[in-house]
C-alpha cells in the first residue's frame, strides 16, 4: 500500500469511526478550517501541508508527517 492510499484509509476511519491509531500511524484532529499546519519539534517546528478530502459528505484537510507518522485532520467546517 502506497502513502497516499494509507493516508485515504486513515482519514476514512477516524471520520467515520473516530479510530486515531491503527499500527505506527497517528491521527491526530487541529483546529477547524486549517490548510497548514505546523509540527512542534526540538528545534522549533516543521510546516505540514493539507489537501482536501471529502468522505461521506463532510469535507476536510489532511497533512501527513513521516517523521512523527502522524496524520493531521482539520474539519472544513
Amino acid at each position: 500500500m502506497d502513502e497516499k492510499q494509507l493516508i485515504r484509509e486513515r482519514v476514512d476511519q477516524y471520520i467515520r469511526f473516530g479510530t486515531t491509531q491503527d499500527g505506527e500511524v497517528k491521527v491526530m484532529r487541529v483546529q477547524d478550517r486549517k490548510t497548514t499546519f505546523v509540527e512542534p519539534n526540538g528545534d522549533g517546528g516543521r510546516s505540514i501541508m493539507m489537501n482536501e478530502y471529502k468522505v461521506d459528505g463532510k469535507t476536510c484537510w489532511v497533512g501527513y508527517s513521516s517523521r512523527s507518522q502522524t496524520i493531521y485532520i482539520s474539519l472544513a467546517g
